[in-house]
């Protein structure tokens, strides 16, 4: 995985929309951890730095605008930009939101790739305007996230979509075990499992000196697959 990637905290309540969250956004180059609600958001803002927070707004206890509220008025936190998701999408809940100190608002139900969209435009106005590479280093390898592709040396190895798809979400979390059912989900897979194992016969192919004994994209027994950098 590479250093240079956006670190994401995103908080939601809701346990299975909080891990589609982050096998999406892991899958689009982000590092990305999870909390379940304000208490746990604030034990990893006082643990680690944030680029952006990908905060809901429909929480028991402290939610999402009080949560925001409250960044906005510490010191310290007041630079990491917020996103707040919500099932009230009228324009009056927006402003809102914004009045307490959101950089953007998304109303629920929302396209996974809007998110990411905006997302990266929150960043591109917070960051420092350089375009930051995002690569994962194998061997004579190097893939770079950004642009989906392959090079061995300095020459582009070529890749099917399917197969890039499968080594980006390898890539995105690389030294990891991802499993079978995680991978599926990437396009352009749509939930076949069988089709994991067969791009990845063929990705080895491409890649390992020895498709029989692979040194960087490794079977974990009872999980999934893994990348193995150098």
């Amino acid at each position: 995985m590479s250093d240079a990637e956006h670190h994401l905290l995103v908080v939601d309540d809701d346990a299975r929309l909080r891990g589609l969250l982050r096998r999406y956004l892991v899958e689009n180059g982000f590092r990305v951890t999870v909390a379940a609600d304000a208490a746990e958001a604030r034990a990893n803002l006082a643990s680690f730095a944030f680029d952006l927070i990908v905060l809901d707004v429909m929480m028991p206890g402290e939610n999402g605008l009080q949560l925001t509220r409250a960044l906005r008025s510490e010191g310290g936190t007041d630079r990491v930009p917020v996103l707040l998701l919500t099932a009230m999408g009228e324009p009056a809940d927006r402003v809102n939101g914004l009045e307490e100190g959101a950089d953007d608002y998304l109303a629920k139900p929302f396209e996974p790739r809007e998110l990411v969209l905006r997302i990266r435009n929150i960043l591109g106005r917070h960051g420092s305007g350089e375009q930051i590479e995002r690569t994962v280093r194998f061997g004579l390898f190097r893939f770079d996230l950004g642009r989906g592709e392959l090079f061995r040396g300095g020459e582009i190895v070529y890749l099917t979509a399917a197969e890039a798809g499968l080594l980006a979400s390898l890539a995105a979390r690389a030294g990891e075990a991802v499993t079978r059912e995680d991978l599926s989900q990437s396009a352009p897979f749509r939930g076949n499992i069988r089709n994991v194992d067969v791009q990845m016969t063929r990705l080895r192919r491409k890649i390992e000196p020895d498709p029989r004994y692979p040194r960087y994209l490794q079977t974990v027994r009872g999980t999934g697959y893994a990348l193995k950098p150098e």
